[in-house]
């Protein structure tokens, strides 16, 4: 019996469209990776059903190509918009046992911060796999982009989505490098004032933008500050986030300290808080953002 051997270009366009429906979902073939903690997390194939236990972690599971895997969330993983098709399973703090063990997950993404250490011990006792996170830095997102694209069969779209990120990282990075200093009071909340400590993604992104944090010396993520802090340490920009894409309205209370030189060069800036407080691949929009407004204020110094 004759064979007809195909030819080389057929070739070539059939191993492309394996490895790209084997980097889309690799079935069968055993995966691993480690978390936030060392922990190596292994399983015997890719997990096909998957709950994300905070909206950040369902936002980079999305961006990981592991979207359509996932069962289950927590409150306000609401983007992108197919997260809100998708079951909740309670609070990031509160989370519903049950119904968690009736989806049946293969693999749990948890946050380290955020999510109850009981209820994490909870779920590994019960024989769950449970991935833990927590991006504190901007170069942490792409890498857990990375890692759970692995323990997802997702390479493919994750890694270009890391290498995406890493790019225009690494274009912020050069364009404010050598930028004069900017001294910057970012503020969470008004009542209590609330603001962003030296351990934390958004004291990371004021550092990009060349700006100086004046509450990086306290290790809190959110540490509760007082008025005369902030003028003691007199910033040269105020930026606040609040809670949703409105500019908060507490923002103009700095107004009735004219002495703060942020104040006094009207630099009072605004980010909604979803793309700062949230440890996702849209941090970068948030960081391009606060880095004009800090430019902004670099150069009002200069006048």
């Amino acid at each position: 019996m004759a064979y007809l051997l195909p030819n080389k270009s057929l070739l070539a366009a059939l191993t492309v469209c394996s490895s790209l429906l084997l980097g889309t979902h690799s079935l069968g073939a055993a995966v691993s990776s480690s978390d936030d903690e060392g922990t190596l997390i292994e399983l015997s194939q890719p997990a096909t059903r998957i709950i994300s236990l905070a909206p950040s972690l369902t936002e980079i599971l999305f961006a990981a190509g592991a979207g359509e895997h996932i069962v289950g969330v927590v409150n306000y993983s609401d983007y992108p918009a197919a997260a809100n098709a998708i079951q909740i399973v309670g609070r990031h703090d509160l989370l519903d046992m049950e119904r968690i063990l009736q989806l049946d997950p293969d693999l749990i993404v948890a946050w380290q911060s955020g999510n109850p250490r009981a209820s994490v011990a909870r779920l590994r006792a019960l024989g769950l796999t449970v991935y833990i996170a927590e991006p504190k830095q901007l170069e942490s997102i792409p890498s857990h982009i990375e890692r759970l694209a692995a323990l997802t069969g997702t390479s493919i779209i994750g890694d270009q989505a890391a290498s995406n990120f890493r790019r225009t990282l690494a274009t912020l990075t050069a364009t404010y490098r050598d930028t004069a200093p900017v001294s910057v009071f970012y503020q969470v909340w008004d009542q209590p004032l609330i603001s962003a400590g030296g351990s934390e993604l958004i004291n990371d992104i004021i550092t990009l933008c060349g700006g100086r944090n004046i509450f990086a010396d306290i290790a809190l993520v959110a540490p509760k500050v007082s008025i005369e802090a902030v003028l003691a340490r007199n910033p040269s920009a105020i930026i606040a986030s609040g809670m949703d894409i409105e500019r908060p309205e507490w923002l103009d209370d700095w107004t009735r300290w004219p002495a703060i030189t942020a104040v006094s060069n009207n630099n009072l800036f605004f980010v909604p808080p979803e793309l700062l407080q949230r440890h996702t691949p849209r941090a970068l929009l948030g960081a391009q953002m606060m880095c004009e407004q800090i430019a902004l204020a670099r150069a009002s110094l200069a006048n």
